[in-house]
């Protein structure tokens, strides 16, 4: 079974580096522009500090190039790519084919391209496109199944890269454009408002409501935790969560769950051991609930009560009294805990202030009295002990290495077969000779806070007497030699040339997200005519489809029969149609 790749998001450098200590092969990044995550910018000193950092461990660094862009905007990312290169990065991500047009024409660094899911890749004709051409990379469309994975994988011979967890939108990616109708931010430019998470009314064409004031484009968190073997066996390079804003004790905690877990199944691309006291839940940390989406079936993907974290359900209020609450329940609970809770289908919560109780209830102080009844279920949204253990754990990544002592030599070998040699320059026989060999070995094992841990030491004959002092400076030495050694030989991977290909479509309309002419000419070298500019050029979204989804509204509540025209009514009144293409199973939204 091949190697995985765990690719983890980091907002900034704090965050890439612990992820990078919590095991990840990859991390992905936004640069100062040009990015899906706007807010999430970071400059190239630090960038290039996380670079130096990850290819210790041989990690590799990609950064997110994948926002549409206007033609001067073009240059400055040519710019930005080429300074990214040389300061080490080892892969882009891009969305707007212009860059790609740049690159066919030689006019970036050789780079490896890796073509963001912000493009819609959710056929095996998109996916075989973008094949032909040559680039390094593919992520997936996080609507596709197992199958339709396995099938894209059999048929490519770029990597193919799939998210495993994170938030979902509700729009096939790339494809949304709902939060630029309504007030000008767009998903495509990296300012998404996110109108999936607020709420909306459903009415069919004779004004019935079917549901009010629901977050009905709102859906649950992706988990494949439970597919991964399959996942791997059907060709998959890289394994991707997603998060570029969410904060580090997230990043730590998601990263070292499915590094555990990936782990059972095969090895990792990259270099290193994790040494932790820390034991992951991600059932502890922010998600929406959990939904395995597409992969086998359609599941109940939708949250419609609330598009926050409500937590593990914990139990039941059981009493109420002038300044504390009882709740049944096992569960151990601790100050500065908060607990939620839904009334008229909405979220309410509370802090805990202290807590007294026995097995089976618990007297629980709020911080605020919340107004609450007897019998409503109670969960937990913040675990302020699981949150301390998180904070002060402890990672330290090291990677493996191995003394051996022969003709007067000192070799350390590290895991990844780099090798170096120290010439011992002592030559006094030691007294004690089995003693010697002792120190030898302890003060050898003693690399502390260095990159390294040592599993095996040999040592052959003639061994000379050495102190303690001097062992220790050999070992730093040798440790310092060795990483260097790491760093030479890092293997960079390089994008190999690239061609035009021939596009699946003969004409593309705006929903190529084309912003620029180079990007037109692009498609135009790949025999497509592009009809019409990107709604972000024209400012034009009548009549358009502003989303298209896997997620149906008529599925959601038993409808699917129901010959009745629905519509979505947002909170300012505004009017979107619904229209179904049963055959795909899909619903568009439309002004």
């Amino acid at each position: 079974m091949k190697d995985i790749e765990l690719l983890a998001p980091a907002k900034d450098k704090q965050t890439a580096l612990a992820a990078i200590d919590c095991g990840c092969d990859a991390i992905y990044i936004g640069a100062q522009n040009f990015g899906a995550r706007k807010v999430a910018g970071n400059s190239l000193t630090d960038i290039k500090e996380i670079v130096d950092y990850a290819h210790k461990f041989y990690v590799k660094v990609h950064v997110t190039i994948n926002t549409i862009l206007t033609e001067s905007e073009l240059l400055e990312a040519q710019k930005l790519i080429e300074k990214l290169y040389k300061i080490g990065v080892d892969a882009i991500i891009i969305q707007d084919m212009g860059i790609l047009n740049l690159a066919i024409e030689g006019r970036l660094p050789p780079i490896p391209i890796h073509i963001s899911t912000q493009c819609d890749n959710r056929t095996l004709k998109k996916v075989k496109f973008f094949d032909n051409i040559g680039v390094s990379r593919v992520i997936l469309a996080r609507e596709l199944s197992i199958s339709q994975i396995k099938e894209i994988c059999a048929d490519t011979n770029c990597d193919i890269e799939t998210f495993i967890h994170g938030a979902l939108c509700v729009s096939y990616s790339g494809q949304c454009y709902l939060s630029f109708a309504n007030g000008g931010r767009s998903a495509n430019r990296g300012e998404c408002a996110q109108a999936c998470r607020k709420k909306y009314t459903i009415i069919n064409d004779k004004g019935k409501i079917i549901a009010k004031d629901k977050y009905l484009l709102s859906l649950k968190d992706f988990n494949a935790s439970k597919h991964l073997k399959n996942l791997i066996d059907s060709g998959v390079k890289s394994f991707k969560i997603e998060g570029r804003l969410k904060d580090i004790n997230y990043v730590k905690n998601v990263v070292s769950f499915y590094r555990n877990e990936i782990n059972k199944f095969t090895s990792k691309t990259s270099s290193g051991k994790v040494f932790t006291d820390f034991i992951p839940d991600i059932n502890k940390t922010f998600n929406r609930n959990y939904t395995d989406y597409f992969l086998e079936n359609r599941t109940n993907c939708f949250n419609f009560n609330s598009p926050k974290f409500v937590g593990e359900k914990v139990g039941k209020i059981s009493k109420i009294g002038k300044n504390f609450v009882e709740i049944t329940s096992n569960i151990e609970f601790h100050p500065q805990d908060g607990l939620c809770y839904f009334e008229n289908d909405k979220i309410n919560g509370f802090l805990v202030n202290k807590v007294e109780g026995i097995k089976g209830v618990s007297k629980i102080y709020p911080a605020k009295m919340p107004e609450i009844k007897v019998g409503t279920d109670i969960f937990r949204n913040v675990d302020s002990e699981f949150n301390k253990k998180l904070e002060t754990a402890k990672f330290k990544r090291q990677i493996k290495v191995d003394f051996e002592f022969k003709n007067n030599e000192l070799i350390a070998i590290d895991e990844d077969k780099n090798e170096v040699k120290t010439l011992l320059l002592e030559n006094e026989t030691p007294k004690n000779y089995d003693k010697m060999v002792e120190n030898f070995k302890n003060q050898l094992k003693k690399t502390g806070e260095s990159d390294f841990y040592v599993e095996k030491i040999q040592i052959g004959e003639n061994l000379p007497f050495l102190p303690i002092s001097k062992i220790n400076e050999y070992r730093r030495e040798i440790l310092e030699n060795l990483m260097a050694e790491r760093i030479k030989n890092y293997k960079k991977d390089i994008q190999k040339p690239l061609k035009y290909a021939e596009f699946p479509f003969k004409e593309y309309d705006y929903r190529a997200n084309v912003h620029n002419e180079t990007a037109k000419n692009f498609y135009k070298n790949c025999n497509c005519k592009i009809t019409e500019m990107s709604v972000e050029s024209t400012h034009n979204c009548k009549e358009k489809e502003l989303m298209r989804t896997k997620h149906c509204l008529k599925y959601a509540f038993n409808m699917c029969k129901s010959p009745d025209k629905l519509f979505l009514i947002d909170e300012k009144g505004k009017k979107y149609k619904l229209n179904f293409d049963c055959k795909n199973c899909e619903m568009t939204i439309s002004q």
